[in-house]
């Protein structure tokens, strides 16, 4: 989970799992061509105020003194492509794709809020042909989505009914197993504006006046308060409702290769951000199992990608797969039949074994951060 927006994190169209046109113009967007965004604490200036249509890179910087997440967003909010978490005095280059239209960049000081605003122009490109197997790919990628969330649904569902038959040991157990399929997909679970608050937010993340429902406050409810009354019932049904909301929506989201690729390292950064801190599942340490279904999604959208990204850069794939083999074997230590969805409690795992852990997502996340580059040459 991320950090919260008002028109919700979840309009995350995320990781950008939004896209633009399904074959475009690739518009050398590196070096002059590229997009200069400077972040700060109260701005957000950027080199253009239009571009063609087609691949576009942002080149950011973030001379603030807080951590910023830079987004490309449509009119109604939802977000073409998006990098959270980009810390002071530090730079990224974020690869998208965009058709023509009318489009926000967005800077957004300690990941909260409305942002500060540029308006970009997309004006009409020449289409380019796209390889097949992106296409493909893309179409693996949209019924893999929906697989997930079809099989969340009787998850949850066994989750809410044990939360109303006030069987807190059955809805503990429950709970790990109903968040797999939507952190294996969570940047498509995002892009839409109004789910994620409602569903995935953490109680640090809350925004003024933003009631806490979802996962988190049940979590809390039931390792810490004890509690599965009649409150907890409500935001148990009210979960069940979102949770379909969404996986009616899923088929409709749009998805583009590069979407794919910067959605493969966002799951990532959830990682880091989130899970290896401990921070998502701060009340039942389940966090393992939020962490390996992340790594999976990612590692799904990759192979899926790999076809195309191995001919352009087959350095680049070599080193992907042996840092996702890597980072699953360690993974696989703690495993175990004996709690919940079959990973040692994370309370469990020490600092050094944390670290370990970290070092591991962070020798991944780095050529992970290079593949949707590698997609579009």
């Amino acid at each position: 989970m991320r950090a919260v927006r008002l028109t919700v994190t979840a309009a995350a169209t995320v990781a950008a799992l939004t896209a633009l046109s399904a074959c475009t113009a690739k518009s050398d967007a590196k070096g002059d061509d590229a997009i200069q965004v400077t972040a700060a604490d109260s701005k957000c200036e950027t080199s253009t105020k239009s571009v063609p249509a087609g691949h576009v890179t942002l080149a950011i910087e973030n001379k603030g003194s807080k951590a910023t997440e830079v987004e490309i967003l449509f009119p109604d909010d939802r977000i073409v492509s998006e990098k959270e978490n980009i810390g002071p005095g530090t730079k990224y280059t974020l690869t998208a794709e965009v058709k023509a239209g009318s489009y926000e960049i967005a800077c957004r000081p300690g990941m909260k809020g409305h942002g500060v605003r540029q308006k970009l122009t997309v004006t009409g490109g020449t289409v380019a042909k796209r390889d097949p197997k992106l296409d493909a790919a893309v179409a693996a990628y949209r019924e893999y989505a929906q697989e997930q969330a079809d099989a969340t649904i009787p998850k949850v569902e066994t989750f809410v009914n044990a939360v109303k038959a006030g069987n807190i040991d059955a809805a503990k157990d429950a709970y790990a197993p109903s968040r797999v399929g939507w952190e294996t997909t969570e940047p498509i679970a995002e892009s839409f504006g109004d789910i994620d608050p409602k569903t995935d937010t953490r109680v640090n993340d809350l925004e003024k006046g933003q009631k806490w429902t979802g996962w988190h406050a049940l979590e809390k409810a039931l390792w810490v308060d004890k509690k599965a009354g009649a409150e907890q019932q409500a935001l148990a049904d009210e979960l069940l409702a979102d949770l379909k909301d969404w996986q009616k929506r899923v088929g409709k989201a749009e998805i583009t290769p590069t979407s794919m690729a910067n959605g493969a390292k966002e799951l990532l950064d959830e990682v880091a951000t989130g899970k290896v801190t401990g921070e998502e599942d701060r009340y039942s340490h389940t966090d393992l199992s939020d962490f390996k279904a992340n790594v999976d999604g990612a590692q799904k959208a990759y192979e899926l990608l790999k076809p195309v990204a191995q001919k352009n850069d087959a350095a680049l794939t070599g080193e992907l797969d042996k840092q996702f083999a890597a980072l699953d074997a360690l993974l696989d230590k703690y495993r175990t039949d004996k709690t919940s969805d079959g990973f040692v409690s994370y309370d469990t795992v020490t600092e050094t074994q944390r670290k370990e852990l970290s070092d591991a997502v962070n020798a991944l996340a780095e050529p992970l951060s290079k593949l949707a580059a590698a997609v579009v040459k």
